[in-house]
């Protein structure tokens, strides 16, 4: 019998690009996002299941997983995708944006996981993948809120796979480094307050490097963290951690073996700081 896997966050990049990949290895996929109407690709593909979630709606995502398990019988895997990145001074960021970036990346991710736990829990088996990044072990300027909320994945993540092995269930993490996909554009919130004049030069530099097309070259594609996630849900391993993308690789190594002072004097230097 195929496998399957529930992926949150389907419509666009890593999400769909797993979604693709899952099914062309002959998984069933269900495939959630917050507007399957508007998902024109995966509907005319054979067991793919496309449903509505939401992960700040507690009732999408237990329809999802019993949608999911009445249509193919049991889940094997869940990953975590659904998320997006807020950057800027943390002034300039009203509450209510404060709060969502952690209600969705962080608190959404618990619910989806819990969720899925007692199902998993009955059958002693199951594995759940959580998209990190690498800025969810090192940061960069004006991401207190995106970066706080990687790094709670992953701690979240490493303290959960002690309990989920008593259930026959191992926990991953996905580390992908920069990936070309729409996560500046759709999936960003980036607050700004002219009249903070003292962060200006700051906002101003970070902006040139994220424009700097030398970074949209450098970014790896979907496909590859899609690959990678393939990889830990399929490897049989306990393996905790996944790197995607070469620029993780070098970051992480750097990260590694550099004491605070000279790792954050060398992001300084590549923001010119």
């Amino acid at each position: 019998m195929s496998k399957t896997i529930l992926i949150t966050g389907s419509s666009t990049g890593i999400g769909k690009a797993t979604a693709l990949h899952f099914h062309n290895q002959g998984w069933n996929v269900i495939a959630t996002m917050r507007s399957p109407q508007n998902e024109n690709e995966l509907t005319d593909l054979d067991n793919v299941l496309i449903t509505k979630l939401d992960v700040l709606d507690l009732d999408s995502i237990d329809e999802s997983i019993q949608k999911g398990i009445d249509q193919f019988g049991q889940i094997d895997v869940l990953l975590n995708n659904a998320g997006y990145g807020a950057f800027g001074p943390l002034e300039s960021f009203p509450r209510e944006n404060i709060v969502r970036q952690f209600n969705t990346n962080v608190i959404g991710l618990l619910d989806v996981t819990r969720a899925i736990l007692p199902h998993y829990r009955s059958r002693q088996s199951g594995i759940v993948i959580n998209i990190s990044s690498i800025g969810g072990k090192m940061t960069f300027p004006l991401g207190s809120l995106y970066h706080g909320t990687k790094f709670a994945v992953e701690g979240i993540s490493e303290a959960l796979s002690f309990e989920a092995e008593q259930i026959g269930v191992r926990i991953k993490i996905v580390e992908p480094g920069m990936i070309a996909t729409d996560f500046a554009g759709r999936s960003f919130d980036f607050q700004v307050n002219p009249e903070m004049e003292e962060y200006q030069e700051l906002i101003t530099k970070l902006l040139s490097v994220w424009q700097n097309p030398d970074m949209a070259v450098q970014a790896s594609p979907p496909q590859l963290v899609a690959e990678v996630i393939y990889e830990a849900a399929t490897d049989g391993s306990s393996q905790l951690r996944y790197l995607a993308g070469e620029d993780a690789h070098q970051y992480i190594a750097a990260r590694r073996s550099l004491e605070d002072e000279p790792f954050l004097q060398n992001i300084k230097k590549q923001f010119q700081l």
